[in-house]
């Protein structure tokens, strides 16, 4: 299991964020100022790269907007991936760390697709070695989902596309399901959803990833 650190981070995640979410074209706002809202945590298998599903909630404009911001914490650069860095912080306990956006890092797409087909586990994101229980994630009607992926940003969120076509799209902008009855799309084949804290402080939940299966030809 990953180990959290309570200590010092400099700059912040939502430091970082606050620099980095403007370049993105599925964020809505101008000068973000967000707020931690909820998140979980997936582990490597390797026990090398940190990952996080992180919630933030942008409080700049009179209508908050939250957002779902996969990161990943290495202890050295990824190769290929300077597209992807968020930035780099000094961690009290590890030293200096390269956060990426967690979907062009190959560890954290193989374990969201675990955690999808069910060899893998939500933990929580705040404390070691415990189940985050509030994660739910399902799969039907596919085979071994391909780490290979392409993947694409556009307004309304982030697509990883598999070459069969098959594509898990995440939902960057996140929305409350009605009455906390989370559905899914027509076609949809598996999804993960989660809960975080509304600008209230009220728990809610939502959709954070759908998967859909390949077009048919």
């Amino acid at each position: 299991m990953a180990v959290i650190h309570h200590t010092v981070l400099k700059p912040t995640k939502l430091e970082l964020l606050t620099s980095w979410l403007p370049s993105r074209a599925w964020y809505r706002g101008a000068a973000p100022r967000p707020a931690k809202a909820g998140g979980f945590r997936l582990d490597d298998p390797q026990g090398e790269v940190g990952i996080e599903f992180l919630v933030v909630t942008d409080t700049a404009d009179p209508e908050p907007v939250t957002y779902l911001v996969p990161l990943t914490y290495r202890g050295a650069p990824l190769d290929g991936a300077d597209h992807a860095l968020v930035g780099t912080m000094e961690h009290g306990v590890l030293g200096r760390r390269w956060v990426y956006d967690g979907c062009h890092d190959p560890v954290m797409v193989a374990e969201l697709l675990a955690l999808i087909e069910g060899r893998a586990h939500a933990q929580d994101q705040n404390t070691s070695d415990l189940p985050a229980r509030d994660v739910v994630a399902s799969c039907h009607g596919a085979g071994p989902l391909s780490t290979d992926v392409t993947v694409t940003d556009d307004r309304e969120g982030t697509a990883l596309t598999a070459p069969d076509g098959t594509t898990l799209r995440l939902h960057r902008v996140l929305r409350p399901a009605p009455d906390g009855t989370v559905s899914l799309p027509q076609g949809a084949i598996g999804h993960v959803s989660a809960s975080w804290q509304a600008p209230d402080d009220t728990p809610v939940r939502g959709t954070f990833a759908v998967l859909h299966s390949a077009t048919p030809a």
